[in-house]
């Protein structure tokens, strides 16, 4: 039988959306990356650097993928302490103790690290700057791995939703039953990318890397769209699936939703006009393209519990 690429690896925050896509596709490869042991924030306080430092020594793994992460973007602005503890000293924690091993890392960063006062799409070394202490978190974070010098692949993402986890998806679905309008911003610019996919590219990469390649990487459904178009396509494919899958029905559908600027919804963390993210690198160096975000929502839909 061939040997895995990787005998243990590490996964963290197995409860979120990405860790759970994550934790379900790796579990179906055993043979290729054998053990996988999975933490949730009940098993590694990932705000405790003394914590992360016993895991990852008594587990001993020789792969660390880290999706854990602070994600209440608003609520950040009023806890910089605990989502800099989280998004910016435990990924340079885990790189430390990875290095230590001679294990690699791979991290999970974000789109909301730049301005997104560029026109057209963000290559990786346009110039970041983020807006919301979110953003600067997540950044910190990628310098403090980078600064360990092991070889490590920093994904950065966007508009992440899936079928599990708290999400645009369940928000949008779950206010369409509610209300008969609804009003959603149309001036933020950005790729929808669906967990379900992420965790698809993870393992496309896994099995090409060979540890020679480090950097920062977009990862993200091809395409773009904003808020409003996310929100009007979510609510499309609901109404198209709704009588054959039997769902409740809704009560805002398409004409129901009314686009709104950013002004007219202020929120306590600014958001970049647009963060939609160039993959051609991971093409070029992985071979890796991910769908467009309309199939991969349609495929998340696929994913859903009863409605």
């Amino acid at each position: 039988m061939q040997s895995p690429h990787y005998k243990k690896i590490l996964l963290t925050g197995v409860n979120g959306q990405v860790g759970h896509a994550l934790q379900q596709a790796l579990a179906k490869q055993p043979a290729l990356f054998g053990e996988l042991v999975c933490l949730d924030r009940n098993k590694l306080d990932l705000s405790n650097p003394q914590a992360i430092r016993g895991a990852v020594q008594a587990i001993q793994p020789d792969l660390i993928i880290n999706p854990a992460a602070y994600t209440a973007v608003d609520k950040a602005e009023s806890e910089p302490d605990l989502a800099y503890a989280i998004n910016a000293i435990a990924p340079g924690v885990l790189a430390e103790e990875a290095a230590k091993l001679g294990a690699k890392l791979i991290h999970f960063s974000t789109d909301y690290v730049y301005a997104g006062n560029k026109v057209g799409a963000y290559v990786e070394n346009d110039a970041t700057a983020p807006l919301s202490v979110y953003g600067k978190s997540k950044l910190a974070g990628e310098e403090a791995i980078r600064s360990v010098g092991l070889p490590s692949l920093i994904f950065r993402t966007s508009w992440v939703y899936g079928a599990y986890g708290k999400n645009f998806l369940h928000t949008i679905l779950r206010l369409a039953k509610e209300r008969e309008q609804l009003r959603i911003v149309a001036d933020q610019v950005g790729a929808p990318t669906s967990s379900l996919c992420i965790a698809q590219a993870v393992l496309q990469v896994l099995a090409r890397w060979d540890g020679e390649r480090s950097g920062v990487y977009h990862l993200v459904n091809a395409g773009h769209t904003t808020w409003h178009g996310f929100a009007t396509a979510i609510v499309d494919a609901y109404a198209q699936l709704q009588l054959t899958h039997h769902w409740q029905p809704l009560k805002a559908l398409v004409a129901n939703i009314e686009a709104i600027t950013t002004a007219d919804y202020p929120t306590p963390a600014v958001r970049p006009a647009n963060s939609y993210l160039d993959c051609t690198k991971l093409s070029a160096d992985f071979s890796v393209q991910l769908p467009d975000w309309r199939e991969a929502l349609m495929a998340e839909f696929q994913a859903l519990p009863n409605q």
